[in-house]
């Protein structure tokens, strides 16, 4: 059952995220490897997805952070006490997969990486690419860091400047997003030679210091929507009409003018992402305006609760064996989609295990306990 409180257009964004990152992993039980632009895009349209859970993440921790500032709650046990929420909310899913990754890979006589120590600290890609281990964790590491860093600065920033405004944690935002550009203009001009798309991604789009900026674009969104609601919510339309007409023409130019990592490398660095998180930006003030209808609200409500379930088991957990085990190249495309919807409904059955009987009681847990 749908809880009132809940914003139901921010659940349709947390179940959009999911789907997009669950139908680009179906692409691979079809074809593992392709260059058919209609597979490579639905596979982008995950990365998308990651994208916008980064923003949606971001807006609503940006919200908290306003909301303690208006509260006067930026003491240091204040802060603690945040993160302490934040680390129940994440941390005991993320390490319950990680133990159970370790003992499927044991098991099966895989070889670990010799770093996963690192996966305790989320130091495995935090300067470096991510290893070829629970591989999404990867977007873990940016939020975790994301959530460390940054509400650190703004309690130093209070401390020292002896003011605590909503002014001091914008210009605190914006500042660190430009120190986070410098960062990148390092990358790119002492970048090697990238060769492909996936190189890039490993390189540079899946490390925690060039994408913190992602999270923290989420928390200038929740600035200007609730800065200047009345602007947004009068042009709420047009924004999302400006987002898809964007999104699409970025992805239509590139296909049509083969932009590629390997010739335009400077358009990955600085432009695409941002891009495409403007792009996820621009959907949210219509989003969040959404009124729930009959029961499509219990759907988006179920995909958005599980989401962060359906995030951690359906790719390592799931999808590497189910086609390490049951695909091959001889069996026709009818075996395939059935390979889709055993994928599937392992996925739906194992994340709604973990939500119900480990996530869940640990949210009440907190709730009860850090308020």
């Amino acid at each position: 059952m749908a809880s009132n409180n809940r914003i139901f257009g921010l659940d349709v964004l947390r179940a959009l995220a999911i789907l997009l990152v669950v139908a680009s992993h179906c692409t691979y039980l079809l074809v593992a490897e392709t260059s058919h632009p209609l597979f490579l895009f639905i596979r982008s349209l995950g990365a998308v997805g990651v994208d916008l859970f980064f923003v949606l993440s971001g807006y609503l921790i940006g919200g908290i952070l306003l909301n303690m500032i208006n509260h006067g709650k930026t003491t240091f046990p204040d802060l603690f006490t945040f993160w302490k929420r934040r680390w129940l909310r994440t941390l005991p899913n993320y390490f319950l997969i990680l133990l159970f990754n370790i003992l499927l890979v044991s098991i099966t006589t895989q070889k670990l990486p010799d770093t996963v120590w690192r996966y305790v600290l989320f130091l495995q890609n935090f300067t470096t690419p991510h290893p070829d281990f629970f591989t999404e964790a990867w977007s873990l590491s940016i939020e975790e860091y994301a959530y460390l860093i940054y509400p650190f600065i703004v309690y130093l920033l209070f401390v020292f400047i002896k003011k605590q405004s909503q002014q001091v944690f914008l210009w605190g935002v914006v500042v660190t997003i430009l120190i986070l550009l410098l960062i990148k203009v390092e990358f790119y001009v002492s970048a090697p030679n990238i060769s492909s798309y996936k190189a890039w991604s490993a390189s540079f789009r899946k490390v925690v210091i060039y994408r913190l900026d992602s999270i923290y674009i989420g928390f200038l969104l929740y600035y200007a929507i609730n800065r200047f609601s009345a602007f947004f919510r009068a042009r709420r339309i047009e924004l999302f009409v400006l987002s898809f007409l964007m999104f699409s023409g970025v992805h239509l130019w590139m296909y049509l003018d083969n932009i590629q990592v390997t010739n335009h490398l400077w358009f990955y660095v600085f432009g695409y992402l941002p891009l495409v998180m403007l792009c996820c930006a621009a959907v949210f003030p219509f989003c969040i305006h959404l009124k729930p209808y009959g029961k499509i609200r219990g759907v988006f409500y179920y995909l958005s609760t599980r989401s962060y379930a359906i995030y951690l088991v359906n790719y390592s957990l799931i999808l590497l064996y189910v086609q390490n085990y049951f695909q091959d190249e001889v069996f026709n495309n009818l075996f395939s989609f059935g390979l889709i919807i055993l994928y599937l409904a392992i996925t739906i059955l194992l994340s709604e295990l973990l939500y119900t009987f480990f996530e869940k009681p640990i949210l009440k847990f907190r709730d009860k306990t850090f308020t």
